[in-house]
């Protein structure tokens, strides 16, 4: 890391001392004239960031109004509400009231409480802060069709639950389902993923908590984990400072809407909380660090049996190694990875096989007719709703930032760039991406101090605004 008086700020400091030693041989006029450079280039970082906010706003209307052209036009976007999946219905519900107020209270209080609470309370209290954000959202649309029955429609992993009557053999066979027109194809969800996804909800099965509830249930408690792992993972990278910075920021994330919604936001803890290990166990020594690098290990080994696109969690996995030179966390997290593949390859199933057998099916669907000149931008466009504003500000800080916080924004601008440019990820992405589009909150902590506020309320505008207008097909 560069040190503090070779920073812009530093420097400003710097400057500012000299010329205070001048003004005293030479009178205070040229002090005061040089004690405004700081107050000058702060005030152009925020006049670039309400640049960089307004270009985030142009190119999410520009998505919707062409959105709304096409499918006007009768194109194959499959997307009523575009640059989103789901379609316009202003609407309140039951969960309105506890989601005005909990946002209410993270924006007026957060901000504080994070400076002033213990690191331990903190994260206690970031962590039921975030799961009681994600509930009051999906209860906009009632307990019903906000959270019990998302995950039961026919083309979700709940709807082949009750095909699997033994694990062994749905793995062995699982590949042999998964391309269409077949009469014992797996459904649209399940054929697009590893077995990881229908493994667990069978495992739920299997204990008692069956149905669209649980798993809906379940997807928050683990997505959750995101408000602690991100910030624990800033700590460990950057410092507590940046890490209290950065927490409101994710209980507030505006992804929350479709974390309770859909499976996505169970992979998005699981990833996160296995970034957070690898990296406490990279600035740690002893038994206690070795065993958290390789459970960071098995978590994101797993999570490539969620989903294939979480490959691209390795541009986090770099930025941890590289700012903190735990090779020896990275080999015993290999170890962790390695194992979770191998037991998938015992029990029949190769990761690489689903993989290209997923490619060919994705192009026999309907979907895969979704023009790639929209969508390579309309992408964007709901990754930008999703991370809410603060991931447009981010992005430009972090540019002219050489700190941890910036390198995060980096691995999640890096992943989500070649998700997007792959042509795989065509919408849903504001689901899809979560676990890249969390990390954008690391961003929070490049900000000033008494700015937090405002981004924080824009935060949670985006996604009050997202749930009460839109009716989420997830």
């Amino acid at each position: 890391m560069l040190k503090e008086s070779l920073r812009p700020s530093g420097y400003y400091e710097v400057l500012t001392n000299r010329a205070e030693a001048l003004a005293r041989g030479f009178g205070g006029i040229t002090f005061a004239a040089v004690q405004l450079l700081p107050r000058r280039n702060t005030d152009q970082r925020s006049r670039a960031d309400l640049i960089a906010l307004a270009v985030a706003v142009i190119a999410v209307a520009t998505a919707a109004v062409a959105g709304f052209l096409l499918n006007s036009a009768g194109a194959p976007l499959y997307a009523d509400a575009a640059p989103l999946f789901g379609y316009w219905l202003p609407h309140v519900g039951p969960g309105t009231p506890l989601a005005l107020s909990t946002a209410v209270a993270v924006v007026v209080w957060g901000p504080a409480l994070a400076a002033r609470l213990s690191w331990g309370r903190l994260l206690a209290a970031g962590y039921p802060a975030a799961l009681l954000w994600t509930f009051s959202l999906a209860m906009i649309d009632g307990w019903q069709h906000g959270i019990a029955e998302r995950l039961t429609d026919w083309t979700e992993y709940l709807h082949d639950v009750p095909r699997v009557t033994d694990i062994g053999a749905m793995l062995r066979g699982f590949t042999e389902h998964i391309l269409a027109g077949r009469p014992d194809s797996w459904t649209v969800h399940v054929s697009g993923h590893p077995p990881g996804v229908l493994l667990s909800y069978v495992w739920l099965d299997r204990i008692g908590l069956g149905g669209g509830a649980s798993a809906a249930i379940v997807s928050m408690l683990i997505g959750a984990l995101a408000a602690v792992a991100v910030p624990v993972t800033v700590r460990a990278l950057a410092g507590v400072a940046a890490a209290r910075a950065v927490l409101p920021f994710v209980v507030l994330f505006p992804g929350a809407v479709w974390v309770g919604v859909s499976a996505d936001g169970m992979f998005t803890g699981i990833t996160t909380t296995g970034v957070a290990l690898l990296a406490v166990a990279s600035i740690r020594m002893g038994w206690k660090a070795d065993l958290a690098a390789l459970l960071a290990g098995v978590l994101l080994g797993f999570g490539l049996f969620l989903n294939y696109g979480l490959v691209l969690m390795l541009p986090f996995v770099c930025v941890v190694v590289l700012r903190t030179r735990g090779i020896r966390a990275l080999l015993l997290a290999a170890v962790g990875v390695v194992g979770v593949v191998a037991a998938f390859a015992l029990h029949g199933f190769w990761w690489l096989d689903g993989y290209h057998l997923v490619v060919q099916r994705y192009h026999q669907g309907d979907y895969a007719q979704r023009p790639y000149s929209y969508w390579v931008g309309g992408n964007i466009a709901a990754l930008l709703i999703s991370a809410g504003p603060l991931a447009a500000v981010a992005v430009r800080r972090a540019v002219l930032d050489r700190g941890a916080a910036a390198w995060l924004v980096g691995a999640a601008a890096v992943a989500i760039l070649a998700a997007d440019i792959s042509g795989l990820s065509k919408a849903e992405v504001e689901r899809i991406w979560l676990p890249f589009a969390v990390w954008f909150a690391a961003g929070a902590a490049l900000l000033p101090t008494r700015h937090h506020r405002w981004w924080l309320a824009g935060q949670a505008v985006t996604a009050l605004a997202v749930n009460h207008l839109i009716a989420t097909n997830w």
